[in-house]
């Protein structure tokens, strides 16, 4: 919104000087130096001379009534600037931003066959009709007063001419007698002006009966302002040629018609437009599909490939385990048959005579040795046995072990599968649900409710599942948490202790989003007195620190960097943007800082929070380190006890 005379808005106006300002300003209203409509959607419109007022977006009538009681206001304390700016407003709101731009749905135009109505006749724009022979009465001092405009306007809709509003005439010697009714923009308004002028016409009080020469006149007279009312040289006249302009009929329906048409071609382009956008959706929700279709393909055969290695596992451990088996019992055999052999042997010496006593002991001693490796190989084969058995049911543990790890892998690519899956489904059943929805003006309306019905049931379905699904990893998640929490309590432990310390090493504690305050002391020294400069510091530093904490500010926006979403300072944000203005850099990177280090350290609370910091690396302590310095300090002190 751009601002005229800016040079001059200090400087008051007389009272005198109102009505030509006023004219002025009304001028640029409509030349479009001043801009009352908002950007919004909604309609909503801004009083462009009152750009400290709290409330600015106004609708249609709440703006024609807040720039009436300005204009109107009898005030001593509001300036006359004021007045005539807002007077101007309010002529260009009743005279070029009509509150109803499109006659209603079930208003019509006045039927041409009406006797009362020549569409070629030229009547007062916005429908005004006049009144006059207001009774009044006289003060002391000379001036007069009348019935007031609000008691005829209630009077006249307990009537059903429904008017707008009654606006009473007065000159410098007070009330005239005589008062402009205003009705409604659109033909229905039209309609309520004729019937009230069918009413004084009927009971003779008409722009007839008031201009012949009879006797003396006695009541109201009323009629609907017309062209050659316009040009009266009167206080009405005057008031007319001031309010609205003067069109037949035929003109306001021409002028219509050519609303309407420009209303149906801006439509049609509407429409087009979106015929074209569902184009793209579609396109799109095309893509979108080839692009699963292609993703579940591939999905199958890494499936495939990955079953088919897991078999190949299997069989190599089988064959491995049937070899082991077979050497096994290879190793058993040559045992058996060893101590086949010995048996043999000692069968042998036993039967053999001993023909002399020497002969006798050596047999002994052959039959003792040859007893003790019969024993130690029977032992050895137990051994072997025992050993047997192990490597058995060790394969057997191992088998079974493989088997139940491979069920649980089979089992939880399964269910990520079906997640995946899913998800997928999700995605592509909302796609075709916003296509379907919006082909629901198409002709067959009711086969795309159904397929809506069928795809909203079918989806609901999905995410139930994915609830389901979703459950199972509650574990995990638990599990997560725990270990999370168990982490934090360590973190803490490692703050406590580091607290204690008055090292001044690499490994300290620090404050994240803490305020830094030495910018804006270096800021405001150079603005203000050195008496002054601590208490605005104080003052500023305090405004800041609460802007930090308050959660409804979050001056950040997310971009894709390296495939992923990341949080940086919004620069287009006004209070960053005033600060720098006004304060300069400093100010600024350190209130950015603070941001930074709250959303990254403590997004939910947005408080000061302690951790442990290495200020050589510039990056949090692992607590590795913060443990390594505990024991570091817990030796010198150890030392020194000592």
């Amino acid at each position: 919104m751009s601002h005229s005379s800016s040079d001059d808005e200090d400087t008051d106006i007389s009272e005198s000087e109102i009505s030509e300002y006023e004219d002025k300003k009304y001028g640029e209203l409509r030349n479009g130096v001043q801009n009352v409509k908002t950007s919004n959607e909604n309609g909503t419109f801004i009083c462009p001379y009152c750009p400290r007022k709290r409330k600015q977006d106004y609708l249609y009538k709440e703006l024609l009534q807040h720039a009436s009681g300005v204009g109107q206001s009898s005030s001593k304390k509001r300036k006359a600037r004021d007045k005539a700016n807002h007077l101007a407003l309010v002529k260009y709101l009743e005279k070029d931003l009509m509150d109803v731009d499109v006659p209603a749905k079930d208003s019509k135009p006045t039927d041409e066959s009406d006797p009362s109505v020549n569409s070629h006749e030229q009547f007062v724009w916005p429908w005004i009709g006049i009144v006059v022979n207001i009774p009044t009465r006289r003060t002391v001092d000379g001036r007069c007063f009348g019935e007031s405009g609000s008691r005829l306007r209630d009077e006249y809709r307990s009537r059903g001419f429904n008017p707008v509003r009654v606006n009473g005439l007065w000159n410098h010697r007070g009330h005239s007698g005589t008062a402009l009714v205003e009705f409604s923009k659109d033909w229905q308004g039209l309609q309520n002006a004729l019937e009230f002028e069918r009413a004084y016409e009927l009971d003779h009080h008409g722009k007839k009966d008031w201009f012949a020469n009879s006797e003396q006149k006695s009541g109201l007279y009323g009629w609907v302002a017309r062209a050659d009312d316009y040009k009266m040289n009167n206080i009405y006249g005057e008031h007319l040629q001031t309010m609205g302009d003067v069109q037949t009929i035929s003109e306001l329906i021409e002028e219509e018609a050519r609303r309407q048409d420009k209303l149906v071609s801006n439509l049609t382009n509407i429409i087009e437009v979106k015929n074209q956008h569902l184009k793209e959706i579609e396109m799109r929700c095309h893509e979108t599909t080839h692009k699963m279709d292609l993703v579940m393909m591939e999905k199958d055969k890494l499936v495939e490939a990955y079953n088919a290695a897991t078999k190949k596992i299997q069989s190599t451990a089988m064959d491995m385990l049937k070899k082991i088996s077979i050497d096994h019992e290879k190793l058993k055999l040559e045992l058996e048959s060893q101590k086949n052999e010995l048996e043999l042997r000692k069968i042998e010496l036993e039967n053999r005579e001993a023909h002399n006593e020497s002969e006798r002991n050596r047999l002994e001693q052959e039959i003792r040795e040859n007893a003790m490796k019969n024993t130690s190989l029977h032992m050895a084969t137990l051994e072997h046995k025992k050993a047997d058995e192990n490597v058995m049911k060790l394969a057997e543990d191992q088998r079974r072990q493989k088997e139940q790890l491979h069920a649980k892998i089979l089992h939880l690519q399964k269910q990520l599968d079906m997640k995946q899956e899913l998800e997928l489904e999700i995605q592509r059943l909302k796609g075709s649900l916003n296509v379907l929805k919006y082909m629901e003006n198409d002709d067959d309306g009711a086969d795309v409710l159904k397929k809506v019905d069928s795809l909203q049931k079918d989806l609901r379905d999905k995410e139930e599942s994915l609830e389901d699904l979703g459950e199972l990893n509650q574990t995990l998640i638990t599990k997560e948490r725990l270990s999370n929490d168990e982490l934090q309590e360590a973190r803490q432990a490692l703050i406590n202790g580091v607290k204690k310390l008055s090292s001044l090493g690499n490994i300290r504690l620090k404050r994240m989003g803490e305020l830094d305050t030495r910018p804006f002391f270096e800021a405001i020294k150079k603005r203000h007195k050195q008496k002054e400069v601590e208490d605005r510091v104080l003052e500023m530093c305090s405004l800041w620190e609460e802007h930090l904490t308050n959660p409804d500010w979050h001056p950040f926006k997310v971009i894709m960097a390296e495939g992923k979403e990341k949080e940086i300072i919004d620069d287009d944000d006004e209070k960053l943007k005033k600060l720098k203005k006004e304060w300069g850099e400093g100010p600024y990177k350190a209130v950015v800082q603070a941001l930074l280090e709250i959303n990254e350290y403590n997004p939910s609370g947005r408080y000061v929070t302690t951790i442990v910091w290495n200020y050589k690396e510039g990056r949090r302590a692992t607590l590795k380190e913060g443990v390594q310095l505990l024991l570091n300090q817990w030796k010198k002190m150890k030392k020194v006890s000592s």
